[in-house]
């Protein structure tokens, strides 16, 4: 290892020897099963089966949707067989099904989730956790009162390279924090295609106010959810705006969207999404005095302030040591060893459960995470400041 690497990987990007033991499981419970059901085959839950295909002692034994299309791609996923439903209801009572995924529209999340604490499963709850202030502190009242396990789909509170990156952002790597940049841009009108005309609202449900939060929901939550995590604090108050400005199509939620979260020591996160142009992608900066740290999906850079490169040159105790940074380059890469964030949760989930341990997304991140959403939405709707309020409070 030359100099250079040495101070890169000591300075920032050193991972704990349990790291990438950790992501690999407890070999206490390697033995044990989980049996799972999925509700709600659509893009994303069928999309996640082939994630619990691939960890083991982990297996989906029943598949739900109404829409029989789904369904059946959801079934054809499964390795082994599944048992198909379309009443979640009735795959609750399946007393084989240890624990569900809910990865149903927006507005169902809360009531389902309820319903499977009440039946003694333990649940994955694909984010946002909930819509509606009601629909959070009614999930939040019954998770409280039950033994089960509870996890919230914000899936990059598992990944350990953002898990990394906290830990360097709260150890001071970019000196204080002075604000947060996010982004998620996509390029393309986010429909899916309707066969018959009165399942407009079921298929694209993402499009009505009254079963989706949109881009904030989405899109946007995860990164409220890492802000979130990094200060260890909520925001006290948001400003946006946003609208239908391309898409002329009868949507409802807006097509683009920019908040600004106020957090009480002054910080403030600014979060951006349009379906119009893809530039940069997902991405989110974390600006300090002493530098920036960016992050995309699975890799991360630093990019240190002029005035802080001398410092980092003296990271491995050599004096004169000098780093080289191209300031045209994304950064200097921040190494560490990490699988996919959602097959990585879903590893976590079944460990939480085998263990009885509290999720590190769980009740709290999610549903503070999932207030964030709802004041976004307040105050673009409503074109007003919308504060936090006590009741907020988990």
């Amino acid at each position: 290892m030359n100099r250079r690497d040495f101070v890169i990987k000591s300075g920032l990007a050193s991972v704990a020897l349990g790291t990438s033991t950790y992501a690999l499981g407890n070999v206490l419970g390697a033995n044990d099963t989980v049996n799972i059901g999925i509700i709600g085959t659509g893009d994303r839950g069928s999309g996640l089966i082939p994630n619990i295909n691939n960890i083991e002692n982990f297996n989906v034994v029943g598949c739900c949707d109404i829409l029989p299309f789904r369904l059946e791609n959801g079934l054809s996923k499964v390795k082994g067989k599944a048992l198909a439903y379309s009443d979640y209801r009735k795959l609750l009572d399946n007393k084989n099904i240890d624990a569900i995924l809910v990865a149903t529209p927006f507005n169902t999340h809360s009531k389902i989730a309820i319903d499977a604490l009440d039946a003694g499963k333990h649940v994955y709850c694909e984010k946002t956790m909930a819509k509606d202030h009601s629909g959070i502190r009614n999930l939040v009242n019954k998770v409280k009162s039950s033994k089960a396990i509870f996890q919230t789909g914000h899936q990059y509170h598992s990944s350990r390279l953002y898990s990394h990156v906290v830990e360097l952002l709260k150890n001071g790597e970019i000196g204080k924090i002075q604000a947060f940049e996010c982004q998620w841009n996509r390029n393309g009108n986010w429909r899916r295609p309707v066969p018959k005309p009165e399942l407009e609202k079921i298929i694209n449900w993402r499009m009505y106010r009254e079963f989706s939060g949109g881009l904030v929901a989405e899109l946007c939550s995860h990164q409220m959810d890492f802000v979130n995590w990094v200060l260890d604090a909520t925001p006290n108050k948001v400003i946006g705006t946003g609208g239908v400005d391309y898409w002329k199509d009868g949507r409802e939620t807006y097509d683009n969207i920019r908040l600004i979260y106020n957090y009480p020591n002054g910080v403030k996160a600014q979060f951006s999404c349009l379906t119009s142009n893809a530039n940069e992608g997902y991405q989110i900066k974390v600006l300090g005095d002493k530098g920036t740290i960016v992050l995309s999906y699975s890799e991360a850079w630093f990019r240190p302030e002029n005035n802080y490169v001398k410092e980092l040159g003296n990271v491995d105790g050599v004096s004169g040591a000098t780093m080289t940074w191209d300031k045209d380059s994304k950064g200097i890469p921040i190494k560490v060893e990490h699988i996919e964030p959602s097959e990585q949760a879903l590893m976590d989930f079944r460990m939480n459960i085998i263990d009885n341990k509290m999720p590190l997304s769980n009740i709290v991140t999610g549903a503070n995470a999932a207030t964030c959403v709802q004041m976004g939405l307040d105050a673009m709707y409503n074109e007003t400041t919308a504060f936090w309020k006590p009741e907020y409070n988990v």
